[in-house]
């Protein structure tokens, strides 16, 4: 059940069966459903539809709502506050929800000829953590080349020693001293020595598992021949250290895995990220390398999208990542990507609309976000107080209709997730403060620190990592 949910143990952990334990395999091309095929658009058209008609049965329950609200605050600002609260969000649920019941990606195959690879990793006065993140990446089960290229930004810590260390005395490692320039510029001037056809990226506080390059890889060549990139699945490794930390482990476990998966289905994952990642290197070239920008990764995927690129999600490749644990490091975080998500959104949110590729219905969802989260932060918080004096104009029975579909769709990617762990032989813990946390509170936290990302972006403040 939902309440035992998941604490990770990231060391130690037994090596997984040699492929996915599936009975049937499609042939090239064709992915399963149960022996049966239904074709691509037929699945996406089906979250679609099933999404509007959510949308148009919302719309007819809240003609009443909608009156009575308009009374209060004239009919055009109610419909704008019931459309950001309850209408845009039930459709965006729904259709999440459909897309991962339908997803059948195409079971992994490990033996395959791999390709030679190279993991990048920036780091900037990172010495308490570089040691580990290297054993960790060192203990890698690839069975193809590999080497690591550390590209230290400049750091005025023990990093540079550290690393040097390791280069040293495993073959496999190399370090790339470069003035401080942030972490695009690292990327990139590693990226300029790189002769290998792949490269992965994690930061320099992100724990792989050993099978998790492999299976990372193994989707990239089980995938179409214009995929450009694959975005592993990252979790939190330190969710033990108080609320906000068991909170966030939540939403990596649930939230951010469940964007990722539907958007899979749309063949676009919108953020191949830095933390753990794969890229075919000359799409990256093409593209442009990583841009100097505060979200590099965000506008990075979305510039090899549109240069006719796919983007996949596999979940079985793991890697542990440190989240926050502090609440000023935490709002800055999320302010971050906020930020970040508006600047691919101007740099080239419109032209992938125009594409429209399935994934340009993602797209199209991600210019919706400020208006969601504005009318959380400016309309349902204030009624959620009016509601305790007894004015339902705002937070009523309505809006109660939101809680079963976030249960639903919690409820449908925890079963997911549970599949995924067994597959890698990952340890389920409990963990029923965070679950309650992150289902009942985090999203009044993280509404109104959104909403100030993206009024930051918007008027071009400084940028502060």
């Amino acid at each position: 059940m939902l309440a035992q949910t998941t604490q990770v143990d990231a060391p130690n952990l037994p090596a997984e069966p040699p492929t996915e334990r599936r009975r049937h395999e499609p042939p090239p091309g064709v992915e399963p459903d149960g022996g049966r095929y239904i074709p691509l658009k037929l699945r996406v058209a089906f979250t679609f539809v099933a999404g509007l008609l959510w949308l148009c049965f919302s719309l007819w329950l809240s003609r009443t709502w909608i009156r009575t609200l308009g009374h209060e605050i004239t009919l055009p600002l109610a419909i704008v506050v019931i459309t950001g609260i309850a209408l845009i969000p039930g459709y965006l649920n729904i259709q999440l929800l459909t897309s991962i019941l339908v997803d059948r990606p195409r079971p992994l195959k490990l033996d395959v000829d791999f390709p030679e690879i190279a993991l990048l990793i920036a780091a900037y006065n990172e010495e308490e953590s570089i040691a580990e993140t290297l054993d960790y990446a060192l203990a890698s089960d690839y069975p193809g080349i590999f080497e690591i290229l550390v590209a230290d930004d400049g750091s005025s810590d023990r990093t540079r020693e550290i690393v040097a260390g390791y280069v040293s005395r495993d073959s496999r490692v190399r370090l790339l001293a470069a003035e401080h320039g942030g972490k695009a510029s690292a990327l990139n001037t590693a990226l300029a020595t790189v002769r290998a056809p792949l490269v992965a990226t994690i930061d320099a506080d992100t724990l792989l598992m050993p099978y998790s390059l492999t299976r990372l890889v193994a989707r990239y060549v089980a995938s179409p021949p214009d995929t450009v990139a694959v975005a592993g699945a990252v979790l939190v490794r330190n969710s033990r250290v108080n609320l906000l930390t068991r909170a966030q482990e939540w939403d990596y476990f649930l939230g951010i895995a469940s964007v990722k998966r539907g958007q899979a289905l749309l063949q676009g994952t919108l953020v191949a990220q830095g933390a753990f990642s794969v890229y075919d290197v000359l799409a990256l070239k093409l593209a442009g390398g990583w841009p100097n920008r505060i979200g590099e990764d965000i506008v990075l995927t979305w510039r090899m999208l549109l240069h006719g690129g796919r983007t996949v999600f596999e979940p079985t490749a793991v890697a542990f990542t440190e989240a926050p644990s502090g609440w000023r490091a935490f709002a800055r975080q999320r302010r971050r990507w906020a930020r970040g998500m508006i600047e691919g959104l101007r740099d080239h949110g419109f032209r992938l609309v125009k594409r429209m590729d399935f994934y340009s219905h993602a797209v199209a969802g991600n210019f919706l976000f400020p208006l969601l989260d504005a009318t959380f932060t400016l309309a349902f918080i204030p009624g959620i107080v009016l509601a305790m004096t007894g004015n339902f104009a705002i937070v009523g029975p309505m809006t109660l209709v939101v809680l079963p579909l976030n249960a639903a769709l919690g409820g449908a990617m925890y079963f997911y997730q549970r599949r995924v762990f067994a597959a890698v032989n990952l340890r389920v813990r409990q963990n029923r403060r965070g679950l309650f946390f992150y289902f009942f509170l985090y999203q009044y936290m993280m509404s109104p620190i959104s909403l100030a990302g993206y009024l930051l972006e918007a008027f071009r403040a400084r940028r502060r990592w």
